[in-house]
């Protein structure tokens, strides 16, 4: 199939569409905007929904009622208004409704502004709503991955019936790549679960209230036991040049491609740097990383966040080797040379045999 230069809010959309999504239900908010457009331009003309509501919380409550019908649906925002859904997020996950929710992160907290950042992690990895749900997390680190994700993010949420984010950021929603965009799928019928306006469905009312304890402790334990299911089998993580690397950087989504960039000059000047790049935020791939410490001597965290990830690093190693920290925040996306130098200060290429302290460091 022909590639399309494409960018990347808009590649969601019109992956999204090839998978079977028939509603979009959103708010526009920078730099996530082309999102809903897309949806606005796409949608209509395959016979499927938009619905530009009036707040970002009418948004997630009308994603509720479009997968509760047995929908492929989605919504997007960015952080303020992502934090407007959390309510939501847990109404969702607590009625055990598949759908797909795009965060294209701004710099915050507050309005910040709409450059780069990585600061909605906690929010989204860690569940920013109430209650025990976990979100389904995926981190693209480009605009081909971003179409591909949308994808798998669809398939994901129906195998688990469970919301799944698509972390990314003005970045790569901002940026034109070309993309290859799979073949359309055939809209999937409504599930046996779904609420679709019959009669005989009424029964199927969906709800996430149980007033009685042992009925209430029940379910949270049959969606722990989902979450479980999923860390045994969903966690997926890049591994670059880490067969033989004694330092190993953690980055994901754009800091991933700075730090591919990073391995290829350390190793110039005798560093032997690797590279994992998590894919799955949620779950996280603990035994990817734990795998690397048979070789490796430290790792070295770079994110555009004060150190969300790497709580995520450490607690996966255990204290099995120090972690290192580089740190931009405000919109500011380091060069592959910041970051070398931040190495080259850190491990030393003629002291490989010294052992290190932990230091947290913000460039």
């Amino acid at each position: 199939m022909q590639k399309q230069l494409t960018k990347g809010n808009e590649a969601i959309v019109k992956a999204a569409v090839l998978a079977g999504c028939r509603a979009f239900y959103g708010y526009p908010i920078t730099p996530a905007s082309e999102i809903a457009e897309a949806a606005a331009l796409y949608l209509p003309p395959v016979g499927g929904v938009f619905v530009q509501a009036e707040s970002e919380v009418a948004a997630i409550n009308m994603l509720y009622g479009g997968a509760a019908a047995g929908v492929r649906s989605m919504t997007a925002s960015s952080g303020p208004g992502i934090s407007l859904m959390q309510e939501g997020f847990s109404y969702i996950a607590g009625a055990e409704l598949p759908c797909v929710i795009a965060d294209i992160m701004r710099g915050g907290p507050g309005l910040g502004n709409i450059a780069p950042e990585q600061g909605d992690y906690n929010q989204i990895v860690k569940g920013g709503g109430h209650g025990n749900y976990r979100t389904l997390v995926l981190a693209p680190d480009s605009v081909q991955e971003m179409a591909d994700f949308t994808t798998w993010a669809f398939d994901l949420a129906d195998e688990y019936r469970n919301p799944v984010v698509l972390l990314a950021y003005g970045y790569i929603g901002q940026m034109m790549e070309p993309v290859e965009f799979a073949r359309p799928r055939p809209v999937p019928p409504a599930p046996a679960w779904a609420v679709t306006g019959t009669a005989a469905t009424r029964p199927n009312l969906i709800s996430s209230i149980y007033l009685e304890p042992d009925l209430l402790e029940r379910h949270i334990r049959k969606l722990e036991a989902k979450y479980q299911q999923a860390e045994r089998q969903v966690c997926r993580a890049e591994c670059w040049r880490t067969e033989d690397a004694e330092i190993v950087l953690v980055g994901y989504g754009i800091m991933g491609r700075v730090l591919k960039a990073v391995v290829e000059l350390a190793r110039a000047r005798g560093l032997a740097v690797g590279l994992l790049r998590p894919i799955t935020l949620y779950p996280f791939p603990v035994a990817q990383v734990r795998a690397l410490c048979r070789s490796a001597r430290a790792f070295a965290v770079a994110e555009l966040s004060t150190g969300q990830l790497l709580d995520d690093v450490r607690l996966a190693l255990d204290g099995r080797l120090p972690v290192e920290f580089f740190s931009r925040v405000g919109g500011n996306v380091p060069s592959a040379e910041d970051v070398l130098a931040f190495l080259e200060q850190k491990f030393p290429a003629s002291a490989h045999a010294e052992p290190m302290e932990e230091v947290l460091v913000h460039a």
